[in-house]
């Protein structure tokens, strides 16, 4: 295990407490843990030295083993659709496969050989919205901030690099709406990626995916004769497959065999996590997209969570800030707050409501 996943751990190291946080943590989870946990997914599946070989048939002929087991990996197996209803141990010996006679229907299993490249794929899609933010955001945080979240700054240093943050944000002032809606532009891809991804994810496991968390919540309650789980009727773990080949007369001849699918184990408490995952991600991607919009058309939330992040600014300053500010300066601010030291944020906020309140410059930071 430390073999296969040991190079992801640079992937789950969490962030330094000096590296800069222009998101919140819902948007982390799409690309901090949905994208790693998609990874581990993807190498899981092609691990054979935990789930041995992928697929093992069994036939009475005298087909080589290895050449079957390739070519029903190759070819997909099948179930028999109107076996899924049998009694089984009377009628069939396991749930989907019977006898296949001609016009019978067939649901054919071929996607568990794309599950690794599937995940793979949906991890990268989920660093995307990450990547765009980042790409728009151009380190202005970073920049902002300097040195000042360092708790322990040379008075003078500290009063420069405020005054220096202050005259950019009094140049700069009405002028940040385009960053804060590239953000929130950010948090709506987040949404229509995950909730996209479950509509992939639907279409790829053929149809089954949007009610699959459901029918395995559901199964305990079937009858017992008929129950089987759920889980098998997207990913069998026994299922058929049909081989033809020349025989000695140069007829074509048809061999049954039945085929165990070990990977299929592995697929099916895979994609049970991600339902539950994708769900419950997307309903707080949901929530924070919505908590998001009401910051940009709510003045008193923004001026609460002004006053939550800068609990040590007195009211006045805040209140002027807040009342000379647009909503893109707001967000400007709120990131800022989460970066700086709280002593240095203060000390900005009081420089700022002076210069806002056009008191002028103030040279000495330690007075306010």
């Amino acid at each position: 295990m430390i073999e296969v996943f040991g190079p992801l751990k640079g992937l789950l190291k969490l962030g330094s407490i000096a590296s800069t946080k222009i998101d919140n943590a819902v948007f982390q989870l799409h690309y901090k843990v949905t994208a790693p946990i998609l990874i581990v997914f993807s190498l899981l599946v092609t691990s054979k030295q935990h789930i041995g070989d992928p697929i093992e048939c069994i036939s009475k002929d005298d087909i080589p083993e290895k050449v079957l087991n390739t070519y029903c990996w190759i070819h997909a197996t099948f179930s028999v659709e109107n076996a899924w209803e049998k009694e089984i141990g009377k009628e069939i010996a396991y749930p989907g496969v019977d006898k296949y006679k001609e016009g019978d229907s067939r649901v054919f299993h071929a996607y568990y050989q794309w599950v690794c490249f599937v995940l793979f794929l949906q991890a990268l899609l989920f660093c995307i919205p990450r990547y765009f933010w980042k790409c728009m955001e151009k380190g202005k945080i970073k920049s902002l901030v300097m040195d000042l979240h360092n708790p322990v700054l040379d008075m003078e240093a500290k009063s420069s690099k405020i005054n220096t943050l202050v005259d950019y944000m009094v140049r700069n002032l009405n002028n940040n709406d385009n960053y804060s809606t590239l953000y929130m532009m950010s948090e709506a891809f987040n949404v229509i990626n995950v909730i996209g991804q479950m509509y992939l994810m639907d279409t790829f496991l053929g149809g089954e995916f949007s009610s699959y968390g459901a029918q395995v919540i559901k199964f305990t309650e079937w009858d017992f004769s008929l129950r089987y789980d759920p889980m098998i009727r997207v990913f069998p773990r026994l299922a058929k497959c049909t081989f033809h080949r020349y025989g000695s007369s140069g007829d074509v001849q048809r061999h049954d065999a039945m085929c165990i699918l070990p990977i299929n184990i592995v697929n099916e408490k895979i994609y049970v996590f991600i339902w539950f995952w994708f769900v419950g991600l997307a309903v707080v991607s949901c929530i924070a997209l919505a908590y998001r919009v009401a910051t940009f058309f709510c003045y008193d939330l923004r001026v609460r969570l002004l006053r939550f992040r800068g609990s040590l600014v007195r009211e006045e300053p805040l209140e002027v800030v807040a009342r000379k500010t647009k909503v893109g300066d707001w967000f400007v601010l709120y990131l800022l707050s989460k970066n700086m030291h709280s002593l240095h944020f203060r000390d900005f906020m009081v420089e700022f409501a002076r210069r806002l309140d056009g008191k002028g410059h103030h040279n000495d930071i330690s007075e306010a």
